[in-house]
């Protein structure tokens, strides 16, 4: 048996270590990946796993994982912020969807408990694939991220509300009492047998001594957690609480997923909230890689080969009606295309939730064995699917919608200044400060709109333009300015722009933003006049600092610092000779810093100190 297990485990992580890398790398995402990994090592495929349910309940821990992480962000405010998303945009979502499947079934003939319990089911999008998604493409703090979230934020809610209302669908259906207790998990727990208003009053005993313990007892167990500065404990320490708090709530009732739920709200004000978000992160995507894996291999391709045409309709018909209505709630919301369009696809899946429900609605009767298998390979289905979607979205679509909006032309440049500035963020802006407060006239060049309103709402010009277009410098005057300053964000656009002015405008004076040495290198190759590193000067004046605050004396630290930047200077330009020769250019560094520890060690024209460090 443990040899079988570590065999197993080793296929999982070998698998996972050869196609995911691969599936990112084509752009198809992480979770795809963990998917086409269960397809092929799952009893449908290679075989190499025969029995996939074994997996499944450790896999589901990481959605319970993650609903705890969920819940730690789940402060007051936020939740107050996004309560028009979450209640309005996610519970129509919900009813809407749950009613039109109900009635698509209908029609084809079934009675509507069944249609009802399946349509509240496939309303439900996979919390998992979807935040995944939004984490990967940095887009969980923009309006479709965060509506998406309240959406999903909403299903997760509404599952235990779907928990409650499946045994009285059950019942009236004629299913058998002890059926639906077993089913519905009143038949486990420590009160299993107790009466109904037993358990509730378990529950909300259980949820305040859980408020009680957040609030006084498990900052002072954090703070004695802490001062030990071991962080193996700590970890330790968090995850005992993520399973701790499941174990209690499955005790009184409640399903495991939702207890970790509330568990993470409970904890959101905790001043310890981000180092266990830090500590649990990493068992969080590993056990959803997992559980995204099971859920491949539970891939029935007999089930999908019986009927092909039927399944896949299925499948796209599901899509594409819960997309239909995401589109028509986002725009009553007030949702641009794009973002309407966006969130619709990201949402437009089943959910692993569904899976734990057609479980349940299965083991009450309400849906026979044929169409339990069919649902649960539609679902998984829809999830391998929307990956691919949202690639393609995002790489076709939203270029071409992009490009039928219409777009900002840049701004008519009506004065003429010998300093051009191209780039005004935090490093143009000081410059720019710095000069005009001295009466200096400078032209402002900035591509990103927003930064542009910002600076005109302080009572600054600047004009909206790309400076990587000769015709946009020549219109600021550059073939009259004596000085260009390259302070955009960008390290290519900075060369291409000092590339183009040294070509095109040779008595025009360049000082360029440098990023790093490297880029100064190229800079200079490129024909900068003057570079300086972005960060240089302030990390000595730092550093210059902390020597004072040790007790060395102000004016010998100015004059070390002096040294040193001059020393440096002179051998990063001395460096460029050999930034194409590694070697040498170690040789040269080694060497260099021995000269500059010299340098500083015999600089005594006043060795004495203020104090002894």
């Amino acid at each position: 048996m443990e040899s079988k297990l570590l065999i197993n485990i080793f296929i999982f992580l070998a698998a996972a270590c050869v196609v995911v890398p691969l599936a990112s790398r084509f752009k198809l995402g992480s979770v795809l990946g963990y998917l086409i990994v269960g397809v092929l090592i799952g009893p449908f495929a290679l075989g190499l796993i025969d029995q996939p349910e074994r997996i499944m309940g450790f896999a589901e821990f990481g959605v319970i994982m993650m609903l705890f992480l969920i819940g730690l962000e789940l402060e007051p405010d936020t939740l107050w912020r996004l309560r028009r998303s979450i209640v309005g945009l996610g519970g129509l979502q919900v009813v809407v969807t749950s009613v039109a499947i109900m009635l698509v079934g209908m029609a084809m003939g079934h009675d509507w408990q069944t249609t009802l319990a399946v349509g509240m089911a496939l309303s439900l999008s996979s919390t998992a694939l979807v935040m995944q998604m939004l984490q990967e493409k940095k887009l969980l703090h923009t309006n479709v991220g965060q509506s998406s979230f309240s959406v999903l934020l909403f299903q997760d809610i509404a599952v235990i509300f779907i928990l409650i209302l499946l045994p009285f669908l059950a019942a009236s259906l004629g299913v058998p009492e002890s059926r639906i207790a077993n089913e519905s998990g009143h038949g486990h727990g420590l009160l299993a047998d107790a009466p109904a208003w037993m358990q509730a009053g378990a529950v909300v005993l259980v949820l305040g001594t859980m408020v009680l313990a957040a609030r006084f007892i498990l900052p002072k167990l954090f703070h004695a957690v802490a001062k030990t500065n071991l962080r193996e404990l700590f970890t330790a320490t968090s995850l005992a609480l993520v399973v701790g708090t499941t174990v209690l709530m499955e005790m009184v009732g409640v399903s495991p997923a939702l207890g970790a739920f509330i568990g993470g709200v409970i904890l959101a004000n905790s001043e310890y909230k981000r180092t266990i978000e830090t500590d649990i992160e990493p068992f969080k995507g590993l056990l959803l890689g997992l559980f995204f894996i099971t859920v491949g291999m539970g891939m029935n391709f007999d089930v999908l080969l019986e009927n092909p045409l039927g399944l896949m309709g299925a499948v796209l018909g599901l899509m594409v009606l819960k997309a239909l209505i995401l589109v028509v709630l986002a725009k009553i919301f007030g949702f641009s295309g794009e973002e309407n369009l966006g969130l619709a696809l990201g949402l437009a899946q089943g959910g692993e939730f569904a899976f734990v429900l057609f479980q349940m609605i299965y083991g009450l009767r309400v849906i026979d064995g044929e169409m339990y298998r069919s649902l649960m390979l539609i679902v998984t289905i829809s999830i391998a699917l929307t990956p691919l979607i949202m690639e393609l979205y995002a790489r076709y679509v939203v270029p071409r919608f992009v490009t039928m909006l219409p777009e900002r032309q840049f701004d008519a440049i009506n004065e003429r200044n010998r300093v051009i500035i191209a780039g005004f963020g935090r490093y143009g802006q000081v410059i720019g400060r710095f000069l005009r407060h001295q009466g200096i006239g400078i032209t402002v060049l900035e591509n990103n709109p927003d930064q542009i309103e910002l600076v005109r709402k302080f009572g600054n010009n600047a004009y909206f333009g790309d400076a990587t277009r000769l015709d946009l410098l020549r219109s600021a005057g550059a073939a009259d300015a004596k000085i260009l300053v390259v302070a955009v964000d960008g390290p290519d656009d900075a060369l291409a722009i000092v590339r183009m002015a040294k070509q095109s405008f040779p008595n025009l004076k360049i000082y360029a933003r440098a990023r790093n040495r490297r880029h100064a290198y190229e800079l200079d190759k490129a024909g900068a006049d003057h570079f300086r590193r972005e960060t240089f000067e302030s990390s000595l004046n730092m550093a210059r600092e902390v020597m004072i605050a040790l007790g060395f004396k102000s004016a010998d630290m100015e004059r070390k610092a002096k040294k040193f930047m001059a020393h440096d200077v002179m051998t990063l330009k001395k460096s460029f000779e050999f930034f194409d020769n590694e070697p040498e250019l170690v040789n040269m560094s080694k060497l260099s810093a021995e000269e500059l520890e010299r340098i500083l060690r015999e600089d005594v024209a006043d060795p004495e100190k203020v104090n002894t460090p």
